[in-house]
């Protein structure tokens, strides 16, 4: 790759989806991209504690990039928006876990900053997570472009057309992501095209529904709360939910909340003992018990005026309104999770049992947060880096078939830039 002063290790990510944890050296100092959770157990070990960074940057909000770095000593400076940070702290909180304790500083999307000898162009992007950003780094004369996890398929989708049609150029080393690589998104190809069996759902089957997703993909949020519109039904979400919503206040009035008509709370006495306990969410309560909260007597009552926002772990509230006869069950989720195990993905055996069962009408609705691999070639094309680094993959060998200047790097191997 030729020789220059910059060294970059993949410690994590070469050949596999998730735990992303890269490092950039230069002039003594060391700046991460990320320091993931896995998302496998076949994964790359990589010795966290031995780590030592100047400094992280976290891409977005979702454990397979922020992970880890709670094990990093207090005083290592960690980078994300003000926004990422209250919905890393909101998913710890609810799970009875305190709030980050490391030195949390802020960026602004657009606005470039500077950690050590490093200058950080931050670029919002498309993904199935809010405040997600790629990254343009320059470095003694270099410029390294990470693309954390993108697509254009989302709502944000004029965020991929601004960087095809004004492209950062030039880039020496482009780390791209290519979780599509051997997937497929033809059958949703777009978050709109998810829309529409939801809306087919709720309108030709007049018993309880069920959305399976996550509570931070705010555009399927988006896509229930419209297909609820179109049919006459409430958006029911829990108070996990309802404080993402309200977070989202904060970059966003265009994203449902409490204050919506038709968005309904329903707060689990096992949330509201969490709530009780945290001193950050407390103060949310007032919210949680106003005009929007619905009691399970309501929903019981009649649990066909409803579109639920569910977990894989909601498994046994879908079988307690089975036990009065049908329901809905739109899994809006990547298809490989049922695959998994209950010790992999807590739930996953619930929605297979779902899947076969004639009293659920159980039907798949999603598209990816990731590019395809049209798109990847988009993108590349547009920003003609020097070299190309895959990454977030699980099949880097296919990327030379689509992507010109492809140099395949391995976990733990430190090379130039």
């Amino acid at each position: 790759m030729g020789r220059s002063q910059i060294g970059v290790i993949i410690h994590r990510g070469s050949r596999e989806i998730g735990g992303t944890c890269i490092e950039l050296k230069s002039e003594g100092a060391s700046l991460f991209l990320d320091l993931g959770l896995p998302l496998s157990r076949q994964t790359t070990s990589v010795d966290v504690d031995s780590l030592r960074p100047d400094a992280v940057l976290v891409s977005h909000p979702h454990l397979d990039h922020y992970g880890l770095v709670d094990r990093l000593p207090p005083s290592v400076p960690v980078y994300m928006t003000p926004l990422a940070q209250d919905l890393v702290d909101s998913t710890r909180l609810f799970l009875g876990k305190r709030t980050l304790r490391n030195d949390i500083r802020h960026f602004t999307s657009w606005v470039p900053f500077e950690v050590g000898p490093f200058r950080i162009h931050p670029f919002l992007v498309d993904h199935s997570s809010p405040e997600a950003h790629a990254f343009l780094i320059e470095v003694q004369g270099k410029r390294l472009f990470y693309s954390g996890d993108f697509r254009a398929t989302g709502r944000k989708r004029k965020l991929f057309d601004r960087m095809i049609e004004r492209p950062p150029k030039p880039i020496d080393l482009l780390l791209l992501e290519g979780t599509m690589l051997g997937r497929d998104n033809g059958e949703f190809p777009t978050e709109a095209s998810v829309e529409d069996p939801i809306v087919q759902v709720l309108r030709e089957h007049a018993v309880p529904a069920f959305l399976v997703c996550s509570s931070q993909n705010i555009d399927r949020i988006v896509s229930a709360f419209r297909a609820c519109k179109k049919t006459g039904r409430s958006l029911v979400i829990d108070a996990y939910t309802a404080w993402v919503l309200d977070r989202m206040r904060q970059v966003s009035g265009s994203v449902p909340n409490l204050d919506w008509d038709g968005i309904r709370v329903y707060v689990s006495p096992g949330q509201y003992a969490r709530i009780k306990e945290a001193d950050e969410l407390r103060t949310f309560i007032p919210r949680l018990f106003g005009p929007a909260r619905i009691k399970v007597e309501e929903l019981e009552a009649h649990p066909e005026r409803f579109l639920w926002v569910s977990k894989m772990s909601s498994g046994r509230t879908i079988r307690r309104h089975l036990e009065r006869g049908r329901a809905s069950v739109i899994y809006s989720q990547w298809k490989g999770y049922l695959d998994c195990s209950d010790e992999e993905y807590v739930g996953a055996s619930d929605m297979r049992a779902f899947m076969n069962d004639e009293a659920v009408n159980f039907v798949y609705a999603h598209t990816s947060g990731h590019a395809t691999v049209e798109d990847l070639r988009r993108f590349s094309k547009a920003l003609e880096p020097t070299i190309v680094v895959p990454i977030h993959t699980e099949h880097s060998e296919e990327f030379g078939r689509h992507i010109e200047n492809v140099v395949i790097a391995d976990d733990g191997c430190e090379f130039d830039a």
